[in-house]
C-alpha cells in the first residue's frame, strides 16, 4: 500500500511510493494528484514511483501517449541530444482539449511507458505545466505549437494568450518546436505567426535532427 508523506515532511522529496502498481494504489495516486495534495508522481524506469525524480529532466515531452510509438521515442532522443540532458515523458489526467484519463487507461498507458520516465500530473495548459516544472524546455510537436499560438484556445481573448506565454516566460520555461506533417504540408518553426515579444520562447528542432511522420491517430485507426 502506497503511503503518502504529510505535508512538511522532510523525507517527502525522497520517499518511495512503490515499486510497482496496483488498482488500489492507483486510485490513490490519482486522487492524490486531482485534489492537488501531490502535485505529482514520477515513474522510474524500473518502475519506482516518487514524488521527485532521481534525477531533474532536461526537458518534457507532454502527450497522450495512445499508443506510444517510435516517433515519441526518436523525438525524445533528439531533444535530448540538443538539450544535452535527459527528457521526460509527461502525461496529465486533464488535457486541454480532451477528456480526462480514468483509471483503466492510466494502468494501461503506465504499462505501456515502463521503461521510460514518466511523470503524471493534473497540469492541462503549458502555463499549468510551467508553475509546475519550472526552469524547463516543452518539447513540442508543430501543431502543439500552433495552438498554444492560436487565440480561440483561449476563449477567443489575445489577453489570456499572451497572459500564459509570459507564465512561461517567468517560470523559465521554453519550448521546443519538432516539425509536423500536416496533410501535404511539413509545418516548422518557420510557418507559424510568433508575437514577438515572445519569439524567444521558442526554438526549433532542425528536421535534419529530426522528422517522424508516424501519426497516433492514424495507428489508432488501423
Amino acid at each position: 500500500m502506497i503511503v503518502f508523506p504529510e505535508r512538511g515532511d522532510p523525507a517527502r522529496s525522497q520517499r518511495i511510493l512503490s515499486m510497482s502498481i496496483s488498482e488500489t494504489d492507483l486510485a490513490r495516486i490519482l486522487g492524490e494528484i486531482q485534489s492537488g495534495r501531490t502535485p505529482m508522481v514520477w515513474r522510474e524506469p524500473d518502475g519506482q514511483l516518487l514524488l521527485h525524480p532521481s534525477t531533474r529532466p532536461a526537458g518534457f515531452l507532454s502527450g497522450s501517449f495512445d499508443p506510444l510509438h517510435e516517433g515519441h521515442v526518436a523525438l525524445r532522443s533528439a531533444a535530448e541530444a540538443v538539450l544535452g540532458g535527459p527528457v521526460c515523458f509527461e502525461m496529465t489526467l486533464t488535457n486541454a482539449d480532451k477528456p480526462p484519463l480514468d483509471e483503466s487507461t492510466v494502468v494501461r498507458r503506465f504499462s505501456k511507458l515502463g521503461l521510460h520516465t514518466l511523470v503524471l500530473t493534473n497540469a492541462p495548459t503549458f502555463a499549468d505545466k510551467a508553475r509546475l516544472l519550472p526552469d524547463s524546455t516543452f518539447v513540442v510537436g508543430f501543431d502543439t505549437a500552433e495552438r498554444i499560438l492560436q487565440v480561440r484556445f483561449y476563449g477567443g481573448r489575445t489577453d489570456l494568450m499572451r497572459a500564459s506565454l509570459e507564465t512561461v516566460r517567468e517560470a523559465g520555461c521554453c519550448f521546443l518546436v519538432a516539425g509536423r506533417l500536416l496533410g501535404n504540408r511539413f509545418g516548422t518553426l518557420r510557418d507559424l505567426e510568433l508575437p514577438a515579444e515572445f519569439d524567444d520562447l521558442f526554438r526549433e528542432l532542425p528536421e535534419e535532427v529530426f522528422r517522424s511522420d508516424v501519426s497516433s491517430t492514424e495507428l489508432r485507426e488501423h
